[in-house]
C-alpha cells in the first residue's frame, strides 16, 4: 500500500459511524411491550402473527395492537371473575366464576357465546312456572290469628269442626 492509499483509508474511518470504530457503548435493548406500556409480550405475538401464516406481510403495529386487544379482554375477564369469587367468599378464581363471569355480562357472553367451560356448570335459573303459585287475595293477618305453621292451622281447624258438631249434637 502507498501512502496515499493509507491517507484515503484513514480520511475515510473518520466519517464512520457506529459500533465497528467505537462509536460507544451498546444501548440496552427495550422491549416493544415495555415501549407500548402492556403486560402481554409484543415480540411473541408478532412471530405467531408471522408463523402462522394469516398473512404475506405483518406490519410493526399489528402485534403491538392485538396485544393490547388481548390484555384489555383478560383484565376485563378477570376483574369481573374475581367479583364472582368475593361474592362467593373465595380468594381464588375458579372456572365457575369464570363462567358466572362471562354469562352474566352481555358484551362478554355474546364474545363467547359458542364456549363451554369446563368445570364451570350453569348459571342458577328456575323456570317461573315452577314456582309456586301466588294467592291473589291475602287477608291481613291479626294477632290473634296469626299461625306460625301449616300443622297448627290443620290442628286449629280440625278442633273448630270437632266443637261445632259437639255443640249441634248437644241440642238435638
Amino acid at each position: 500500500m502507498d501512502a496515499s492509499a493509507a491517507g484515503a483509508i484513514s480520511k475515510a474511518k473518520k466519517y464512520v459511524v457506529g459500533r465497528k470504530l467505537g462509536g460507544g457503548p451498546r444501548k440496552k435493548a427495550v422491549a416493544r411491550s415495555v415501549k407500548a406500556g402492556l403486560q402481554f409480550p409484543v415480540g411473541r405475538i408478532g412471530r405467531f402473527l408471522k408463523k402462522g401464516r394469516y398473512a404475506q406481510r405483518v406490519g410493526m403495529g399489528a402485534p403491538v395492537y392485538l396485544a393490547s386487544v388481548l390484555e384489555y379482554l383478560a383484565a376485563e375477564l378477570l376483574e369481573l371473575a374475581g367479583n364472582a369469587a368475593k361474592d362467593n367468599k373465595k380468594s381464588r378464581i375458579i372456572p365457575r366464576h369464570l363462567l358466572l363471569a362471562i354469562r352474566n355480562d352481555q358484551e362478554l357472553g355474546k364474545l363467547l357465546a359458542g364456549v363451554t367451560i369446563a368445570h364451570g356448570g350453569v348459571l342458577p335459573n328456575i323456570n317461573p312456572v315452577l314456582l309456586p303459585k301466588k294467592t291473589a287475595e291475602k287477608e291481613p293477618k291479626s294477632p290473634k290469628k296469626a299461625a306460625s305453621s301449616p300443622k297448627k292451622l290443620r290442628e286449629k281447624e280440625t278442633n273448630r269442626c270437632i266443637y261445632q258438631s259437639f255443640e249441634s249434637d248437644k241440642f238435638t
